[in-house]
């Protein structure tokens, strides 16, 4: 059956057939625009080269240990308790060498070695945390002597530390040096946990001793004055010095003078080099007793002894 092109059917059709022809029309006409008019002026675009991946750097080698530790023949040692647990090793292994007294009476039984090690790496700097001091603070209070305008640190304070230094100095330095050498793989985590991966503990002694061996040698009175809180020494090279040579300020020379020669000791012990450090030039060898220092001659009869607000006074 003949269907009429004006029909609505026929209507539909041509405009499909219509909008098909323009449409390869205007797709034709952009094809040749393109081929003969734009491609020809452009340039080929340059192939951006892919960013070459930074090099991986590799883990920082530990530091050369410059003080290794000797090494020590003998039987195998027992095996070490994890650190978190080892303060009752290390508290009777230390009653072994100075007694179960003394021990008590001067030590800190709880975080021993944490204590010990993060004390140790704090003596050359300007305050010792107090939470973690291994050792119980000395009795009594911190003492001066009041002449007119002048305060001066008195001398009784030094017989306070007479106990603990006396200890110290019949100590057998071979004895602690091999308990040293015991418990040193703990001590070396517990340095490492202070955020010194690759670095030795063994060193950081050595250098603190070094440390403290040149703490002035002071044979007169020693001169405060009042600080915001605590007294301060009125010599500013005394008081911008670490807690630690303060700390053997305070004691007196003579108790200075035999924590000195032990850590001498000590310090040969722990490394392999034999090269015990000379004494400083004016400093006096220990009396044998180890009594604190006297009292120094021309002080003022009756002089005002007043305590200070505690020990922590610098």
């Amino acid at each position: 059956m003949n269907t009429p092109w004006n029909s609505e059917d026929w209507f539909w059709k041509r405009t499909i057939l219509y909008s098909a022809a323009a449409a390869l029309v205007v797709i034709g006409a952009g094809a040749v625009y393109y081929f003969k008019v734009l491609k020809p002026g452009q340039q080929p675009a340059e192939e951006v080269p892919a960013a070459a991946s930074a090099p991986v750097e590799p883990a920082p080698a530990p530091e050369p240990e410059h003080h290794p530790l000797p090494s020590v023949a003998g039987p195998e040692a027992k095996p070490l308790p994890p650190l978190n647990e080892s303060d009752p090793a290390v508290t009777e292994a230390l009653a072994e060498v100075v007694g179960k007294k003394s021990v008590e009476q001067f030590l800190v039984p709880e975080r021993v070695i944490r204590n010990f090690v993060v004390t140790v790496d704090n003596l050359p700097r300007h305050k010792v945390a107090e939470q973690m001091r291994p050792v119980k603070p000395v009795g009594g209070k911190t003492l001066v002597v009041a002449n007119g305008d002048t305060i001066t640190l008195s001398t009784e304070n030094f017989a306070r530390y007479a106990p603990l230094v006396r200890l110290i100095e019949k100590t057998d330095i071979q004895q602690i040096g091999a308990l040293y050498l015991r418990f040193y793989p703990l001590m070396q985590q517990a340095y490492e946990d202070l955020g010194y991966p690759g670095q030795y503990f063994n060193d950081r002694l050595v250098e603190v001793i070094d440390h403290l061996l040149q703490t002035p040698d002071l044979r007169g009175p020693i001169e405060l004055k009042q600080g915001r809180v605590f007294y301060e020494y009125a010599d500013p090279d005394l008081e911008s010095r670490s807690a630690g040579q303060k700390l053997l300020l305070r004691m007196g020379s003579s108790n200075a003078a035999i924590i000195k020669n032990k850590l001498r000791e000590l310090r040969t012990f722990v490394t392999t080099a034999q090269d015990r450090p000379a004494a400083p030039a004016g400093e006096s060898s220990p009396t044998s007793s180890g009594e604190p220092a006297s009292a120094t001659p021309g002080e003022a009869d009756g002089p005002d002894v007043r305590p200070l607000p505690d020990d922590r006074a610098r």
